[in-house]
């Protein structure tokens, strides 16, 4: 390994991780009943876009997925400013013998990313997905975001948010 790069192998598993997440929260939220298409990888803020069949609400979905790291999910700096009633984040933890998923409001995830500027970094996994450009910041600031696990539970399983009676 030359650098910072992480080893091809490396990076392809946390992309299949994070492929693996992002079609499963697809599935899910078809499974209720709506239209989720995923955009082009190098779409910046959204990775689904979410309709109900009449068209009467859209959202747009940052999916962040976790196979192995369980109690938090990196962030990139621009997080902290992505608010909107349309924007919803679906954190899935892609357990043994279940997937958790939580679906929480922009402004949540805003108010609640921690901020890590210490000499460690956050612990490194192979299975975390972070945005190419969020990493490549962390890096040379040593600045890292974080969405934590015990602030996310209380959205597990939160798909009401896309329905007519959520927000």
């Amino acid at each position: 390994m030359t650098g910072n790069r992480r080893p091809e192998k490396v990076r392809r598993s946390g992309q299949l991780t994070g492929m693996r997440g992002l079609y499963l929260a697809a599935a899910e939220l078809s499974s209720l009943g709506n239209i989720a298409s995923p955009t082009s990888r190098s779409a910046q803020g959204a990775d689904l876009l979410v309709t109900d069949p009449d068209c009467r609400r859209a959202f747009s979905v940052q999916v962040k997925t976790n196979a192995s790291t369980f109690n938090f999910w990196l962030m990139g700096k621009k997080n902290l400013h992505m608010r909107s009633p349309s924007l919803v984040y679906v954190f899935v933890n892609l357990r043994k013998d279940h997937t958790e998923y939580f679906i929480v409001p922009s402004d949540i995830v805003a108010d609640n990313i921690q901020i890590s500027r210490s000499g460690k970094k956050l612990p490194d996994s192979t299975d975390v997905v972070l945005d190419a450009l969020a990493e490549e910041e962390s890096k040379k600031t040593n600045t890292w975001y974080a969405f934590y696990y015990k602030t996310a539970k209380t959205y597990e399983n939160n798909w009401k948010l896309f329905d007519d009676s959520g927000p």
